[in-house]
């Protein structure tokens, strides 16, 4: 692999979130901000959302970091689950016990007395749910009930959903108005801009341990941000593959033709048309020697 010839001490551009490698770009910022004001107010659910590969599960885990010094969390990664099996997952997150005989009505009895308990010790839940769009409709109603449970002053449990667009399709159903209506902060992560991803790739870099010169021109950047469009997990997919062409050559920088490959070979990313203006350019020029010809021959200007 491309680790010793670049001198990295770790790979740069894996898919795996790390929170090591937070670059702290204005739109996962602003949805960070958003997240622990919202926490701070102590009311309603609140919704991130974004397409695949914008970054939910790495700023779910950056999120997990920030309020675990101040809030007890629970985190549920895959919560593709019925709701009696959503109760145990949080259950068990909460450190609260109980035996495999354990009834639903048991199970909420024990969760309530556990929340209650950590709030009298003067802290607060917080429940993070990542890709919640894949919850079934029963198990979001679970959800809802759980927002019920509350003190005098404040709720017993703060919940955090993260999910693709089809998260919001779901609370635009009927079905799901009484949800939809607890949702006190929301925000939309928006993909990245070219400035913004060649500081995100040169941040990645340089956490990987690279101090040479420049590997990724601003050529090479622009055809990053064409392929990628934006998306970091798929930049990631073709700065890697790029990394490993040149590599392959004995290069220590990465071309154009590299760039060319990587995307050719992924099949999220988009490989970018000729350039439009080059051919609004060329069709101009056509047009004005017409013109002009046809001006000549019918004597409307002379020479």
């Amino acid at each position: 692999m491309y680790l010793y010839h670049f001198g990295f001490s770790e790979l740069p551009f894996t898919l795996t979130p790390n929170t090591g490698f937070y670059c702290g770009l204005q739109v996962h910022e602003e949805a960070l901000q958003v997240l622990t004001t919202a926490l701070k107010t102590g009311e309603g659910f609140i919704k991130v959302t974004g397409e695949v590969g914008t970054g939910k599960t790495l700023l779910c885990r950056k999120l997990l970091n920030e309020v675990s010094k101040h809030f007890v969390t629970a985190y549920v990664p895959n919560p593709f689950l019925t709701p009696h099996e959503l109760r145990l997952a949080i259950a068990a997150e909460l450190g609260v016990e109980f035996s495999k005989d354990t009834d639903t009505h048991q199970l909420v009895r024990h969760i309530e007395q556990r929340l209650l308990e950590i709030n009298k010790n003067g802290q607060s839940v917080v429940l993070i749910i990542d890709e919640a769009q894949a919850l079934p409709t029963e198990s979001l109603e679970a959800l809802r009930l759980f927002s019920n449970l509350e003190t005098e002053t404040r709720k017993l449990v703060q919940l955090v959903l993260f999910g693709q667009p089809e998260l919001d399709e779901r609370f635009a159903q009927r079905e799901l108005r009484q949800f939809r209506q607890r949702i006190g902060f929301s925000y939309k992560l928006k993909t990245l801009t070219e400035a913004e991803l060649k500081r995100y790739v040169h941040h990645r870099m340089s956490c990987a341990g690279y101090k040479g010169a420049s590997v990724f021109s601003d050529k090479v950047i622009h055809w990053i941000f064409r392929g990628s469009q934006g998306v970091p997990r798929v930049a990631n997919i073709l700065c890697h593959k790029s990394l490993m062409l040149a590599y392959g050559n004995g290069r220590h920088e990465v071309t154009i033709a590299d760039v060319k490959a990587a995307i050719a070979d992924t099949e999220g990313a988009v490989m970018p048309k000729q350039q439009d203006w080059m051919w609004f350019g060329f069709g101009f020029v056509i047009m004005v020697t017409i013109v002009v010809a046809i001006a000549y021959s019918m004597g409307w200007i002379t020479r």
